[in-house]
């Protein structure tokens, strides 16, 4: 009845089914929360990136070699190419994937960064492909993965040098098929996401150790964005010092 549709809303229900109970009611409504929570998944990482204003200033220098990267990131982000940043640590590649992104005919959509090297592997396949219901202890439904989440956005794998064989072969999948398939799961998933890479580690030497995927290697590699450390770009510290003192004086006054 009336009264107890009010008290529901009340406390949080999205909505509410008439009876009799008609399936075709069911099937929309139930389409209209799915694309509810996606919205709101969505609004709220676009929320939390919008706070991060990028632009070319977010790199520093005016270095041949970082005039060179500027021109290659201005060619590559417009593309939906795959894009492996190689560099050392602390060079900067997650800021050179988001600037590619902010460029990037998906920068309306979310930026979705994963620390490959930071999540254990077995829970790095459920983050990124989901698990079906039971696949493991605590499964206790369908879960969707990143790739599923990160519907038209781009995927940021960073340190994916440290990438599991087994994982590597799923994540070959996407490249080549862009499907996923859920841990526990055999239905093969469509998924629609622009994926960036970055590692430290040279890759080729890492296929010679046979710890990473050649197949991969060659499906990562359509552009590649090596950034040069400082040691090869000495001219651009006095810049850097500028920019760090004007940041921090301003952020503690």
């Amino acid at each position: 009845d009336l009264d107890s549709v009010v008290v529901c809303i009340e406390m949080g229900a999205q909505d509410y089914l008439l009876k009799p109970i008609l399936l075709d009611d069911v099937l929309y409504k139930v389409r209209r929360l799915l694309e509810h929570k996606r919205q709101a998944w969505e609004l709220q990482m676009l929320r939390r990136e919008s706070t991060k204003h990028l632009d070319f200033e977010s790199l520093v220098g005016r270095s041949p070699a970082m005039k060179e990267l500027y021109e290659l990131i201005q060619k590559v982000a417009p593309t939906n190419a795959t894009v492996l940043i190689t560099g050392e640590s602390g060079v900067g590649k997650e800021v050179v994937a988001r600037l590619l992104h902010s460029l990037s005919a998906q920068s309306e959509r979310v930026f979705l960064p994963v620390n490959c090297s930071a999540i254990p592997e077995t829970l790095l396949e459920s983050q990124l492909f989901g698990y079906t219901k039971g696949a493991f202890t605590g499964a206790a439904a369908n879960q969707e993965g990143l790739f599923q989440r990160a519907r038209g956005g781009t995927m940021f794998l960073d340190e994916i040098g440290d990438m599991s064989m087994s994982t590597q072969v799923k994540l070959l999948r996407v490249l080549q098929e862009k499907t996923i398939q859920r841990v526990g799961g055999k239905e093969l998933i469509s998924v629609d996401v622009r994926i960036l890479a970055a590692t430290h580690r040279d890759l080729e030497e890492a296929i010679d150790a046979k710890e990473f995927r050649l197949d991969l290697f060659h499906r990562l590699n359509v552009a590649i964005i090596y950034l040069p450390p400082l040691s090869q770009r000495r001219e651009d510290i006095p810049e850097l010092v500028n920019y760090f003192l004007n940041r921090y004086s301003a952020e503690f006054n």
